[in-house]
């Protein structure tokens, strides 16, 4: 069955790189328009940003992982519950062979593997659920925080702001992570009361197929 993994990393590049063409946008722009093509004035000048660090340090970001990995692995505890109550149910079904008609042996088989499938693909579905979660969470993190970062590039009087993955060599003033993580902290915490990530997980002791058989399902958050 498929488990949910860590973050992932897609589509950081993307977000901080599209918020430091903005940054670039909105503070080279007007100064280029006054000064006019001829005179381009002095180099802009730059700050980085490690996302990855941004994110793994932060409250908020810290949170997405937390709830994370709760999910994937309760997740992974329902997935071992069904696995050997379906190996359990197997064993039983192959006992009853001799005991049977073939023809009826076949239909019991036959639902058995069905209902396999049908359990297999609904956990599946869960995986899939919980990692879109994930990377949803993390690019609303990065859409909270481009304003957050937007204001530490204007008061640092900076023009660009860039990931530091795509910075072979840089001073120490230039990187404004930390501060960032410490903006970013103060303003959105650790991202509100609601849960980033849920998941309909069955109960240990309540058949874990999808709760055909009105178990009640815990809603997985850190909280």
């Amino acid at each position: 069955m498929v488990q949910p993994g860590r973050f992932s990393r897609r589509g950081f590049p993307g977000i901080v790189a599209a918020a430091g063409i903005a940054f670039a946008a909105a503070l080279i722009g007007p100064a280029a328009a006054q000064q006019g093509a001829a005179d381009p004035g002095p180099a802009a000048s730059i700050l980085v940003l490690n996302q990855e660090r941004l994110i793994a340090r932060s409250l908020y970001g810290q949170r997405i992982q937390r709830e994370l990995e709760a999910a994937s692995s309760a997740l992974s505890a329902e997935n071992r519950r069904i696995e050997t109550r379906l190996t359990a149910e197997e064993l039983d079904l192959t006992e009853m062979r001799d005991t049977l008609p073939p023809a009826d042996f076949r239909v019991m088989a036959d639902e058995f593997d069905t209902r396999v499938e049908a359990i297999r693909a609904a956990q599946e579905a869960k995986a899939r659920d919980i990692s879109e979660q994930a990377d949803a969470a993390q690019t609303q993190f990065f859409e909270l925080a481009a304003p957050i970062l937007l204001e530490i590039v204007r008061e640092r009087g900076a023009a660009v702001l860039m990931d530091s993955r795509a910075v072979l060599l840089s001073a120490d003033s230039v990187d404004i992570t930390e501060t960032a993580i410490a903006a970013i902290d103060a303003t959105l915490g650790d991202g509100g009361e609601d849960p980033i990530i849920d998941v309909e997980i069955a109960l240990p002791d309540a058949p874990a197929d999808g709760g055909t058989d009105g178990s009640q399902p815990v809603v997985v958050e850190d909280r």
